[in-house]
């Protein structure tokens, strides 16, 4: 089982998709209900990434950012809020609701985003930007939290732990460790299977799945759960949790998640219902 990180989503395809990460207090997507659901938590919320401009995925800022100006709590934070760079249809909803927000007691931060763009976090944490395959003339990206760690170089790894310290006594730590980059959590957003490339050894995948049943499908624009079971054979996570489900589909949800348990024995699967907010 994986360490639990914390996610609450509340995701339900055409309606409301939002995604918050609670350990570096992230909210990905922001569709309608989210400031009645987290309400407090909104304040502890310090950037805000936006996939794409749909409005299942946006409608909710208005309501975020006055919620957040108005109601009860540490209403002085700064806001950064990151959105794919030449997304007019973004562009002009943000820049109405500064209209209709001229006072705001918190600094907001407004940022375009492109593939290849990184975000310092905290905790020694980054997140790194990359496109994705939506709808014809969308800009769509995807998100990836990637955490600096240090482990024994290779030259070391069959030392004992006694020969370990020895060495580290006698010239430092530096000497026998070196720094990499681990893949903590990639989020697909809208889109088409990501590439295995991207998602090789994350950690936790996030992915949309929108189509139980293939047959369901008439454009090429959402992500399947055969394609997902096809991803699954050329990556392995430690978790994956699949969202933004149609609610046609509610009655098969128990039933896909443990068809998915049973043919990939070594992942822990969630599927968010689209009729709940789930806290993972």
């Amino acid at each position: 089982m994986v360490n639990i990180l914390e996610f609450i989503i509340r995701s339900k395809a055409l309606y409301t998709t939002w995604i918050y990460y609670k350990p570096n207090r992230l909210l990905f997507d922001v569709g309608e209900g989210i400031s009645a659901a987290l309400g407090n938590k909104i304040y502890s919320i310090e950037k805000l990434f936006i996939t794409h401009s749909h409005v299942d995925h946006i409608a909710g800022l208005w309501g975020f950012i006055n919620t957040r100006n108005n109601a009860m709590g540490s209403r002085e934070k700064d806001l950064e809020i990151y959105y794919p760079k030449g997304s007019k249809n973004i562009e002009d909803y943000l820049n109405f609701i500064k209209k209709m927000n001229k006072y705001l007691r918190f600094k907001l931060y407004i940022k375009e985003v492109e593939h290849g763009d990184i975000i310092p976090l905290k905790n020694n944490r980054c997140l790194k930007i990359f496109k994705t395959r939506h709808t014809p003339g969308e800009k769509s990206i995807g998100f990836q939290i990637i955490e600096k760690r240090k482990r024994l170089k290779p030259e070391y790894r069959n030392f004992s732990g006694k020969e370990i310290k020895e060495i580290i006594l006698e010239n430092g730590k530096d000497e026998v460790l070196e720094e990499y980059e681990k893949k903590i959590i990639t989020i697909s957003g809208d889109s088409l299977p990501i590439s295995p490339d991207i998602i090789e050894d994350s950690d936790t995948l996030v992915h949309e799945c929108t189509f139980i049943k293939e047959s369901d499908r008439k454009l090429r624009n959402h992500t399947s759960l055969d394609e997902i079971k096809k991803l699954l054979t050329y990556i392995s996570p430690k978790r994956v949790i699949l969202y933004h489900i149609s609610s046609r589909y509610n009655r098969l949800i128990n039933k896909a998640e443990k068809e998915l348990t049973e043919s990939f024995k070594n992942i822990e699967f969630h599927i968010v219902h689209p009729e709940e907010i789930s806290i993972i």
